[in-house]
């Protein structure tokens, strides 16, 4: 199943909250695949990364086509 959450026009407190929230729902789903909209900031995608990934665990990758969104994974 895919899902995706844009975090543009967000605070960057308020992205990570938003992310951590919607990757918990979702991660009761077997198999999920998300795709995590951050546009170019790679201060937020760092923020996501170890405040929300790396803190549960979460599989995920930045495609090179672009660089502004996060794969995450289960």
């Amino acid at each position: 199943m895919e899902f995706q959450l844009d975090l543009h026009g967000m605070t960057h407190k308020e992205a990570v909250s938003k992310c951590e929230n919607f990757l918990l729902e979702i991660s009761v789903t077997p198999y999920f695949d998300a795709t995590v909209i951050t546009g170019n900031s790679q201060n937020l995608q760092q923020k996501l990364i170890k405040e929300v990934l790396e803190k549960y665990n979460f599989t995920y990758y930045i495609p090179s086509w672009n660089q502004g969104q996060i794969i995450v994974s289960q």
